[in-house]
């Protein structure tokens, strides 16, 4: 179930709990997981969604499963969905 609250981005946690704690600029965690520096600081300020392969490289980085973070970011888009979309709620069931 979807609750009210808007699920953290994972970019947003990414930040607040990997690179800020460890001291990195953007610049060097970029360069640390291979991608270009407007890459990540994209995902970072949450104007970028989580791809499966930048999943992969942080889940490496930090020894954790690249599900946990693209679980995050369907999370999100979930709610996200269901939030713009209001006629979602007038559907009827379909019988099968």
């Amino acid at each position: 179930m979807i609750g009210k609250r808007k699920p953290v981005h994972p970019g947003e946690v990414l930040n607040e709990d990997v690179i800020k704690p460890l001291g990195l600029s953007v610049t060097e965690a970029a360069s640390r997981l291979g991608v270009a520096r407007k890459t990540l600081s994209t995902l970072l300020n949450c104007r970028a969604s989580l791809s499966p392969e930048m999943a992969v490289r942080i889940a490496k980085a930090t020894k954790t499963s690249p599900e946990s973070w693209l679980y995050m970011q369907a999370k999100l888009d979930l709610w996200m969905a269901i939030r713009k979309s209001p006629k979602v709620k007038d559907l009827k069931a379909m019988a099968v």
